[in-house]
């Protein structure tokens, strides 16, 4: 079909398709602030629904059913790999949109997913053999299921995110939490154990296929011919094979510790990198999902990408980096007030975690800039580098390092992230035209910030002395925010301006390199 022919195709048959191929009507910097502002703040809702859930139900449960959950989701993680996910975010990329593109996306969703579930399903046993624990086999039959829901929430998801439009998305998200929330609190009350994990991640992914295909309205055939998609193709296999190698690296520790550790040290091991994890692993996809439709457009437009790369870089260290080093200085007091004493163990694993992550965070925003250039092989360079580097490391800690145990899981990550921060930095500053030299300019203030939150904070600790968790949590957070906030005030004052401005949405929104 020529390309005219299919636009008008679209412009018959899929109103919906033919506006978002269309040129948009509002400002770009308009367009990226909403998203942001949409994307962020429902993921804030959302996870401020999960948290309270999550720590109400621990309560109910044992460390030994987030170890058995842990089992089971290294396995479903291990295959989500292939889910085609990577193709949909193909959608986004490519500057060649129709009917018949989207419908071939559809196809490979279905099939694709369709195989996993078969294979999860008849796979369950050996894994149950491996780690030891018949009821991992129980578990993955019923969790197959997930596999099914992925080709109606990942085609409409994208279809969103190439237009910048994150409001729906991010309602169904906010729905789909309380939907799981519900779930885990109401079997964890009735005793179900492990099964309240099991079951409340399978109703938020039911009610965000649900959601995301009714808020899409994106309803096309699927097409199993792959004739003229060899772009899609290439780069959603690009990216696919960083999920791979993503999976390794994510996933060997569990996978080397499950074999090793005992299933109550691994649960804490596993709710420890949970709670370090929250930024990394919550907040910064959001951002990354709107980086990679902006870059994109930009790109498309022979824009340059570095200034808004060092934008989005300080941005996400001025959010992430005082909440990690915040986490570790009160992990004590915040574990006894959030979780209770039969989790006190988990205080010196989660605040080692914390000191490393703000250059784990660093690394992740790196990928979607060079992909939205058409560059995948940097992100699979990298993907490969952590595949590598993360298991080697976790092996030593475990086997090698000093203590071993979760600790030695956390000295690996001392080693493995700013190792990794390192490799993938040095690629991508080469591809967007930056020196290490000015991202260090652009991202010294929050180090100077951090660093005065720290001294005040230990110097409370020290000076002062409080008993009760609660009361100290509080004061050594006001403390910790108010000197953080109070740096950036006195000595950066340009740069709180400029953030305010841009939340207020004045100017033309568009980011500064500085």
């Amino acid at each position: 079909m020529p390309p005219h022919a299919a636009h008008a195709s679209a412009h018959k048959s899929a109103p919906g398709i033919a506006a978002a191929i269309a040129p948009a009507q509002q400002t770009f910097a308009a367009r990226v602030r909403s998203a942001i502002a949409w994307r962020w703040g429902t993921q804030v809702g959302a996870q401020i629904i999960t948290w309270t859930s999550t720590f109400l139900v621990v309560r109910l449960l044992e460390p030994s059913d987030y170890g058995l959950f842990a089992m089971s989701q290294v396995i479903i993680t291990a295959l989500a790999f292939l889910n085609g996910q990577s193709f949909a975010t193909s959608l986004v990329q490519t500057d060649r949109l129709d009917e018949r593109r989207i419908g071939q996306v559809f196809g490979m969703l279905l099939l694709a997913n369709g195989l996993l579930a078969a294979v999860q399903f008849a796979f369950a046993p050996f894994a149950a053999v491996y780690f030891g624990e018949p009821m991992v086999a129980e578990m993955l039959r019923i969790q197959a299921v997930l596999f099914l829901t992925i080709p109606f929430i990942a085609l409409p998801n994208e279809w969103l995110a190439r237009q910048l439009e994150f409001r729906k998305p991010g309602q169904v998200n906010m729905a789909s939490a309380l939907v799981g929330a519900a779930t885990a609190l109401v079997l964890a009350w009735l005793g179900w154990g492990v099964w309240a994990l099991v079951y409340a991640g399978l109703s938020i992914f039911i009610a965000r296929a649900i959601g995301l295909t009714v808020a899409a309205r994106l309803f096309v055939r699927p097409v199993f011919d792959p004739r003229g998609a060899w772009d899609l193709v290439s780069f959603g296999g690009t990216l696919t094979l960083c999920q791979l190698f993503w999976i390794i690296q994510s996933q060997s520790d569990v996978v080397i510790a499950g074999r090793i550790m005992p299933t109550h040290d691994l649960g804490l091991y596993t709710q420890a990198l949970f709670l370090t994890l929250i930024v990394t692993a919550r907040f910064i996809p959001p951002v990354n999902e709107v980086a990679l439709a902006a870059y994109s457009e930009l790109h498309r437009e022979n824009r340059p990408l570095a200034p808004y790369f060092l934008k989005t870089a300080r941005l996400v260290m001025m959010v992430s980096a005082p909440v990690y080093i915040g986490l570790s200085l009160t992990s004590e007091h915040a574990i006894l007030v959030l979780m209770g004493e039969k989790w006190t163990g988990l205080i010196p694993i989660v605040s080692g975690l914390a000191l490393v992550m703000p250059a784990f965070a660093l690394q992740l925003i790196c990928s979607p800039v060079t992909n939205a250039m058409g560059r995948p092989h940097i992100y699979l360079f990298t993907s490969i580098s952590g595949a590598v580097l993360f298991p080697a490391m976790f092996a030593w800690g475990l086997l090698a390092g000093r203590g071993g145990g979760a600790m030695g899981l956390v000295h690996a990550w001392w080693i493995a992230a700013p190792v990794l921060c390192a490799i993938t930095l040095a690629v991508t500053l080469r591809a967007v035209s930056l020196s290490p030299l000015r991202l260090a300019q652009t991202i010294a203030p929050v180090a100077v910030a951090c660093a005065a939150m720290s001294s005040a904070v230990l110097a409370a600790k020290a000076l002062v002395p409080i008993t009760s968790p609660l009361a100290a949590l509080i004061t050594h957070v006001a403390i910790g925010a108010a000197t953080y906030a109070a740096t950036f005030w006195l000595l950066y004052r340009g740069i709180v301006r400029e953030t305010w401005a841009l939340v207020r949405e004045r100017g033309d929104g568009l980011p500064q390199a500085a």
